[in-house]
């Protein structure tokens, strides 16, 4: 009977840490940087950041109006960089991802 309590807490165990891995995988992070043109004042960010901050997946915004850039950090099982440029269009702003190659 110890034997077969014992084989059974391994499988869990064994299961548990399995399943725990495969969960880290898909929390994976991304950061991207946009350039948004239409970046002018304080205005604009206060709208990004009302706005793209809360989009699904996003766990990190960061504005810089005298670059005019946005750099979004996401979940990549939760958002894609399309569907992130396509949120700046939504609320009035051309959003391009600065090409991650360059860095």
């Amino acid at each position: 009977m110890k034997r077969i309590l014992v084989v059974m807490m391994c499988m869990v165990m064994a299961m548990t840490n399995a399943f725990a891995q495969d969960s880290k995988k898909k929390n994976e992070k991304e950061t991207v940087t946009f350039v948004v043109e239409a970046m002018h004042c304080n205005n604009c960010i206060k709208k990004i950041e009302k706005n793209i901050a809360f989009e699904k997946g996003v766990t990190d915004l960061k504005c810089d109006l005298d670059t005019k850039t946005a750099e979004v950090t996401y979940r990549k099982d939760k958002t894609t960089t399309d569907k992130l440029a396509s949120a700046f269009k939504k609320i009035g702003m051309e959003a391009v991802p600065v090409d991650s190659g360059d860095k």
